[in-house]
């Protein structure tokens, strides 16, 4: 049976990508060592990271004056490592779900956070809008896709202070304006490789202007004078990356990504809107392309479990949804192809039928 990997993160990649990585781990390059065994300093890698890096650049259109840097700790080290280079008095939040929430929390140990809105008051169910940025703050951060509540900021906004955006679960979806962000960081694992790398985008000529010392690894001017190489980079989930950045560009590029993940999504929320025993738990303007969460009806409640065993058993892998929202979440990342969302709909409207 065709399995559908709905996982929301680590997540779907091609098929390609997978065989590519799993081949370079073998041999990599006809060196007749692995991947996983070669040192970072090999002349034969260093060209991994260049096109990456070169890549990432084309495929957002990345503007002259920023750095690409794959790094390890994935986001969450991201939410200390921010504040710790560019919180000098005071940062602004946007709050949209627990990431953001994590983030935040980090910040605060840097100084004053502003939380500029929150929709923590109706469970992270919207993106809210209309709020106000305070113009004395260092800079403003969002988080752009709520992987857990299912809601997405599909629109760069535009700040009159520097703009931070973690964008762990939908880069590369979506074309993205970088030039209205300071950073843009996130873990790998949803639309860029496997985990274990963090890519970061940041704008050079914004650093270097905190008081503080700042530790040598947790400092990014380090990381973008050594090339993403100032210790051991995470070699293998580098080079998926590669594998997946040239994937990407051989389809399309970011424009037919983004025009897939629309034609998906129409797919799933259509049939949620119509079938008589599921119903979406995210506000129509703020739900996610990138993570669909819905429930059955109250009245439906009970077959929760049955319709989670009727998935499974179909070939879907990983619909529940997470403990917070309950229910049922098919991630559609980049690599989810239109026939798996077109058999999760399947099932859906078969067990309505034997309802």
């Amino acid at each position: 049976m065709k399995k559908y990997n709905f996982n929301a993160g680590p997540s779907i990649l091609p098929r390609e990508v997978i065989e590519q990585t799993a081949q370079a781990c073998l041999d990599f390059e006809g060196s007749g060592l692995s991947l996983m065994e070669i040192s970072h300093r090999a002349k034969n890698f260093q060209p991994v990271v260049d096109e990456a890096v070169a890549l990432f650049k084309e495929l957002l259109d990345i503007p002259e004056g920023y750095s690409v840097l794959f790094l390890g700790g994935g986001a969450s080290l991201q939410f200390c490592m921010l504040p710790y280079n560019f919180l000098e008095k005071k940062a602004a939040y946007l709050n949209t779900g627990v990431w953001a929430t994590k983030a935040e929390k980090e910040a605060k140990l840097f100084g004053e956070v502003v939380e500029v809105a929150s929709s923590k008051d109706r469970n992270f169910t919207y993106i809210p809008k209309d709020f106000t940025i305070p113009a004395d703050a260092d800079y403003l951060h969002i988080t752009t896709n709520n992987t857990i509540y299912g809601t997405e900021l599909r629109k760069d906004i535009d700040s009159p202070i520097p703009l931070m955006a973690d964008m762990s679960s939908d880069i590369l979806s979506r074309p993205v304006d970088v030039s209205k962000y300071t950073v843009i960081y996130g873990g790998a694992q949803k639309n860029l490789s496997m985990a274990g790398v963090t890519f970061v985008i940041i704008k050079n000529d914004a650093l270097g202007k905190v008081s503080r010392q700042i530790p040598t690894m947790l400092n990014y001017e380090t990381h973008i004078k050594k090339g993403s190489m100032f210790n051991t980079p995470p070699v293998v989930p580098i080079y998926s990356a590669l594998m997946n950045l040239r994937y990407i560009k051989a389809n399309g590029g970011v424009a037919a990504m983004d025009a897939l993940a629309k034609q998906r999504a129409d797919i799933v929320y259509s049939e949620i809107d119509r079938n008589r025993l599921f119903v979406g738990t995210a506000e129509e303007d703020s739900r996610s392309l990138m993570n669909i969460t819905f429930v059955l009806k109250e009245e439906y409640k009970d077959l929760q479990d049955e319709f989670l065993a009727y998935a499974t058993s179909q070939g879907m892998v990983g619909v529940k949804g997470h403990r917070d929202v309950g229910g049922f979440r098919a991630s559609c990342y980049n690599a989810m192809s239109v026939e798996g969302c077109e058999a999760l709909v399947k099932c859906m409207k078969e067990f309505e039928a034997k309802h």
